[in-house]
């Protein structure tokens, strides 16, 4: 933008000799109604202000900010547009693939095909496809990649097409870091220049991400957070985000955290409240005197999490702890007095005792968080580090002393886990030698990307902790898969700095890998001894990670218990050998001299952990992000073919023309009324997207495991979910087919199973889908409460729509999936007045009808039909969860990429 197309809302900012033009929100209208907001709300009134006059922004949308202050909430309809997207693989495939079909479609249509092109920065960073198959040697990290690049070939080929091809488009290749790290040491800004002539125009740095821990780069003052890759393209090709104005809690953080105690105990305890408060679909902002201790890096890992507790986003203010961490981080001088300038200026920065208008508050006195695990299946269930046994105890439906299940009941944790009958273990032989695998054995102990590996702090308490553990001859329990996957390079190259790293290893922590591997379900097999014995009796066996994830099915089929807990714990509990055991009491194994080891007797000091912390200098991160974006040889050696269209092949297993544009006309179809559909499945609470699209492994005697079978792929080569996206018939076959999903239209079954009607016969949930589509017939998906919640898969949107479903009603949606929904043309309803599916007596073999759809309004109340088995009729009525006039007009062309189709045309 040049000067002479400032309006008059535009400043300038003179630092030394360069002068920077900006839109002030001072010299707004009610700017000093504008100042008291949030400033994660000051960063979308700025959004608006900067595309005044554009696609229906206007004077009203920055007036409806300032009124924002009447009562903390607003139900005014605004577009953000990002400065840029970032992907990861496992969604950024899919992605590029809707693009490469979206080209092909409007070719099609007689459109210019170059017009499906980012007009937004795009970074693709390749971090969720390595897997831990080789663990606990030197050779681990290499024998890793070697798979991973094999298993990937075609699909690294297709992103090298991608970058190729697209402009604004660039990839970060395998075996440099996760994409949440990548962001935060080196992509993230915090204030973005735009380009132009004249005076560069400068605004802050604003981002949306296809994976929900987008929300880590908020500790960097960067308002981000994680849609459906849906949503992504859409924004990536020039589309707003719509949304409405949210609800900010203002969460007041004061003190500081105890000896001993680490940011991940900080963030579990911080989940549990939000989680308790009910911040679904709100910002969450921290504030308060206790954030001039708070590191950025602990910062972060709060961030990280707000999918956990549900907020749309974590964010934290930008102040001098900021500008310490860009400086740390390699970011040029120029830029970080850019920044401070720029945040002081426009009313961004942080000061003592600032005090924002929020919707609502909550705090925390840092000095009252406790060590704590989270488990064993929601992030949310925070358990106190002595009452670990108990919890694994009564998730067993065990007898435990009758205060402490009080206390866990109170706490509202979730901690079913398997069968209650005791089990004395199972004899098995490793390496020439017999052990008996217990029952709660931690089989799996992995610090994981991403939550903690951002984290010097926790690194190097885990270096030190194996460190005096080793050196009491301690070694880890023979049964448990140890692993070390850091998010970034640096994180290697700093604990050898601090020696460390000869420790980690000496106790089976080798690197494996960089990128996310454990918390994705990239876990990779156990050793074959251990799976059969596990099998043999069915033990309840459990992982320790230090991520963030730990949803039923997740992290490894077999591997019913799992727990997030930090660094220092995972290897902890890697010595133990069992989760039975209560760290704060029993030892963790007898040292060289014969004498019990207590987890007390060789936690590291803060004093020695900070010492070690020191060692992470800026030219570690200049080394290792100096060319970010080349690769190895092999990256650079994958041949690309294709032209601006890309070179579909017909024999590929991973790639593959998705079906979403074939029939599509230039413009949309009247919506239809639902009639006479069937119930596909009825969900409990908490059904995630994992249980939905699972990302893992698939199985053999699977529909996606016959299909892959089919085309000649062996059970070895399968890879997993996550990594065949960009094949719509694995996609489909694996949607609903979590191990764990349990449909209550069946008594007991686990698994992607259902009921088909009228025959009654029992189907996997793929099969019965494909019999009701040769028959006609719409379905309808019923669930409980936080339906959808964890990551921002959109394959679990799109998976159902393929399968025929119309519309999902629900207690209740977290936010990325309901929008996903939407964006693949499914209509998201929700019980009202108390109405359930167990409170209405639904069993799975009714008929259902929902009229009025061609004359929807957001929010408005519909009325669904339903006829039971014996002809007997009820009518309930449900809300209609399109929540805005955008998110409707795209529901109208069915889906968010078929109007962006259309609008190309």
């Amino acid at each position: 933008m040049s000067s002479d197309t400032a309006n008059v809302f535009t400043d300038r900012l003179s630092l030394g000799q360069h002068t920077y033009l900006y839109h002030s929100l001072h010299r707004a209208p009610g700017g000093k109604a504008l100042a008291r907001l949030p400033k994660s709300l000051k960063v979308l009134a700025e959004n608006l202000l900067r595309h005044q006059g554009q696609d229906g922004v206007g004077p009203d949308d920055i007036a409806a900010m300032a009124d924002w202050l009447n009562g903390g909430t607003s139900e005014r309809e605004i577009a953000f547009r990002p400065v840029r997207v970032l992907m990861q693989d496992f969604t950024g495939v899919p992605a590029v693939v809707d693009l490469a079909a979206m080209r092909q479609a409007v070719q099609r249509l007689g459109g210019e095909v170059e017009k499906v092109n980012p007009l937004t920065a795009v970074d693709l960073v390749i971090d969720h496809s390595v897997m831990v198959d080789a663990f606990a040697d030197d050779q681990a990290f290499a024998t890793n990649v070697d798979l991973e690049m094999a298993r990937n070939g075609e699909r690294y080929a297709f992103l090298r097409w991608g970058q190729q091809t697209f402009d604004n488009f660039r990839v970060v290749p395998p075996g440099t870091g996760i994409c949440h790290q990548v962001n935060l040491e080196y992509l993230g800004r915090t204030v973005w220049r735009l380009p132009g002539e004249g005076d560069p125009l400068v605004c802050p740095d604003t981002l949306v991400g296809t994976d929900s821990h987008t929300t880590m780069i908020n500790a960097l003052g960067v308002l981000g957070w994680g849609v459906g890759g849906i949503e992504a393209e859409a924004a990536m090709l020039g589309q707003p985000v719509s949304m409405l104005i949210p609800e900010v809690v203002g969460f007041r953080l004061s003190g500081q955290l105890s000896e001993g105690i680490t940011a991940t105990d900080l963030v579990l305890t911080v989940t549990e409240m939000l989680r308790k408060k009910g911040v679904v679909g709100k910002f969450v902002e921290f504030y308060g005197d206790g954030l001039a201790s708070l590191p950025l890096a602990d910062r972060a890992t709060i961030a990280n999490m707000a999918p956990e507790y549900g907020a749309t986003c974590g964010f934290f203010p930008v102040d001098e702890e900021t500008l310490r961490y860009l400086r740390l981080t390699g970011r040029d001088e120029a830029h970080i007095a850019l920044v401070e300038a720029y945040c002081k200026a426009q009313g961004l920065w942080r000061h003592p005792g600032d005090e924002p208008v929020f919707t609502d508050t909550l705090s925390l006195d840092m000095g009252q968080v406790e060590a704590c695990l989270a488990g064993p299946k929601r992030p949310q269930d925070r358990v106190p580090l002595s009452r670990v046994p108990a919890a694994f105890e009564l998730g067993l439906g065990r007898q435990v002393a009758p205060e402490q299940k009080k206390r866990l009941e109170s706490e509202g944790g979730q901690t079913a886990v398997g069968a209650s009958q005791p089990s004395a273990g199972t004899e098995f032989s490793l390496d020439g030698r017999q052990y008996r695998l217990p029952e709660g054995a931690v089989v799996i102990a992995a610090i994981t990307s991403c939550t903690n590996t951002s984290n010097p702090s926790v690194l190097m308490a885990a270096g030190l902790l194996a460190k005096a553990a080793a050196e009491k001859g301690l070694a880890r329990a023979p049964w448990v898969k140890s692993s070390l996957a850091p998010g970034s390079k640096v994180v290697t190259d700093y604990l050898k700095a601090a020696g460390l790293m000869p420790w980690l290893e000496r106790l089976g922590f080798y690197l494996v890998g960089y990128g996310c591997t454990t918390c994705i379900g990239n876990s990779g097999p156990l050793p074959d001894p251990i799976e059969q014995a596990i099998r043999r009796e069915d033990l309840t066996v459990s992982a320790v990670l230090s991520g963030n994830r730990n949803f039923e099915g997740r992290i490894h089929p077999l591997v019913k218990a799992n727990w997030l807990a930090s660094p220092p714990l995972v290897v902890a509990y890697a010595l133990a050998g069992n989760i039975k055991v209560d760290l704060t009491r029993d030892p963790l194994g007898t040292g060289k001299d014969g004498k019990p080891v207590y987890l007390k007797d060789i936690w590291p000091s803060q004093q020695a952990i900070t010492k070690a912390v020191e060692q992470v200098n800026s030219e570690m991160f200049s080394k290792e992000y100096a060319e970010v974006f080349e690769g190895d040889e092999r990256w650079r050696a994958i041949a690309v073919t294709g032209g601006s269209t890309f070179d579909w092949q017909p024999d590929s297993s991973y790639i593959r023309h998705p079906p979403f544009f074939e029939t599509m006309g230039k413009e949309p179809e009247p919506v239809a009324d639902i009639e006479d559909a069937r119930l596909l499945a009825i969900l409990g609470d908490s059904v995630t997207t994992d249980h939905i699209s699972p990302a893992g492994n698939i199985k053999a005697d699977s529909p996606a495991g016959r299909y892959l079978a089919s085309l000649g792929v062996e059970p070895q080569d399968f890879n997993s979910y996550g990594s065949r996206r960009g094949n719509h018939e694995v996609m489909m076959r694996g949607t609903f087919a979590n191990i764990r999903i349990r449909n209550l239209m069946l008594d007991g079954v686990e698994g992607g199973e259902t009921r088909h009607y009228p025959s009654g016969e029992q189907l996997a949930i793929y099969d019965a889908a494909m019999r009701y589509q040769e028959e006609g017939v719409p379905l309808v998906v019923v669930a409980g409460k936080e339906y959808g919640t964890g990551s921002s898969r959109d394959w679990a949107a799109k998976g159902t729509r393929l399968l025929g479903v119309r519309a999902v009603i629900a207690e209740s949606f977290e936010r990325i999936h309901r929008s996903n929904l939407i964006g693949m043309g499914v209509v998201p309803l929700e019980f009202t007045g108390g109405d359930s599916a167990a409170g209405l007596g639904l069993k799975g073999d009714e008929r259902l009808g929902i009229r009025g759809l061609n004359e929807l309004t957001p929010g408005k109340t519909l009325t669904v039909e339903i006829t039971d088995a014996d002809g007997k009729e009820r009518e309930i009525p449900v809300r209609c969860r399109i929540d805005t006039g955008e998110e409707l007009t795209y529901y109208r062309h069915g889906g968010i990429l078929h109007y962006v189709i259309r609008r190309m045309l």
